[in-house]
Parts: C-alpha cells; structure tokens; sequence
C-alpha cells in the first residue's frame, strides 16, 4: 500500500477561522494588506509569509505576535470531513503529517480537532525551506522508509501541491482552502477526504 503524507491546516484540520483571526489582527497592526496576505497564507511558513507582506523593521514583532496569538487560539478548530475515518483506516507506519506550521501549534491543533499526532511529523521546526520546497515530503518519506514516488501527497494549497509534485509523488489537492482551478498541477482534486481511498481504489 501506498504512504500517505497529509498537510495539517486545510487538509486534516480545518482551522480557517483562527487563520483568518489572526492573519487579519497581525496585519491591521503592521499595516499589512490582509486581504494579500489571506490569499497567499495557506501551506506556507509564518516566516516567508511575513517577509513578503510586512515591511522588514516589523517583521521580527510580527513573527512573534503570529506565534502567540496562533498557540493560543484553537477555538473553533475542527477536523475536516472524512479525516477521522480516513486516519482510523492507516496503520501508524502508513501515513506521516508534513506542515508548514510549527509542532507544537500543529499538536494543539490536531487534539483539537480529536485526530491523533502521527509517528513521523515534519513540522515547520525541521525544514531549511518551506514549500513549495519538497524538503518536508523528502523527510516524512525517507522516515517511513518509503521512496517518494511511493507516496500520496495529500494537501490543499498551490504551494503544497507544487511541493508534492516536486517531491516526486503522486499528489492529490482537497479544495477545501482554494477552489479546483488553482490546484490543476495535482494529479486527482477530490472534494473531501472522504473520496481519496475509493478515487485511489479505482481501476
């Protein structure tokens, strides 16, 4: 069987609404333009993200207040349908978690939502580089001992699909956080994760 390597945000958990909250807050303090920055936020890092939509001498207090602001709010987090289900399905040796957010952020918020933390976990604390950097599947690949070509690479932004198809592995885009034409370069888009083992079944 194939592994499977899950984004967290938009993919396992849905956490729009503390995303929206604070990304709006953090650019309504540093005059940054929220809208721009909501558009581009999703599967990247917090750090690149602020590097290119806050001026350079707030970039440092801006990182901070996203850190804080984020660990502290999971109201409102929620599994995304077919995550439960699809978790209980795969043995711990069949699936890790790739995300752009930091461990213990990304923790919270997959106990908040009731989904278990996985066996290999590459968070935003292990990589050099974000996506779409493949750096992160790399990793969660070789830690499953799993050749990426092997590999689904579940997500739903352009930055994560970009990421997957430059790892080498099958990717699939869930339009949960964009709509399906921003995320042609996957190989299947599925509406929810309750499509992918039986889209993956098919002959």
């Amino acid at each position: 069987m194939r592994k499977f390597l899950f984004d967290i945000d938009g993919t396992l958990v849905d956490s729009s609404a503390v995303v929206e909250r604070v990304w709006r807050q953090v650019a309504a303090r540093f005059g940054a333009d929220a809208e721009a920055v909501l558009r581009n936020c999703h599967g990247r890092l917090d750090a690149d993200v602020v590097g290119e939509f806050f001026r350079p001498e707030f970039a440092g207090a801006a990182q901070d207040l996203v850190n804080t602001l984020e660990t502290a709010d999971i109201d409102g987090v929620v599994a995304m349908r077919g995550a439960a289900d699809l978790l209980a399905a795969l043995e711990a040796h069949e699936w890790a978690a790739v995300t752009s957010g930091p461990r213990r952020l990304m923790s919270a918020r997959l106990g908040a939502a009731g989904l278990p933390v996985p066996r290999v976990f590459v968070t935003a604390d292990d990589v050099s580089a974000g996506k779409p950097d493949p750096q992160g599947f790399l990793m969660a690949a070789r830690a499953l001992g799993a050749a990426p070509a092997s590999c689904v690479v579940v997500e739903d932004s352009p930055a994560g699909v970009a990421a997957g198809k430059a790892a080498g592995a099958l990717v699939v885009a869930v339009t949960s956080t964009h709509q399906a034409g921003a995320l042609t370069a996957a190989d299947i888009v599925i509406g929810d994760l309750s499509e992918l083992l039986g889209v993956l079944a098919a002959p």
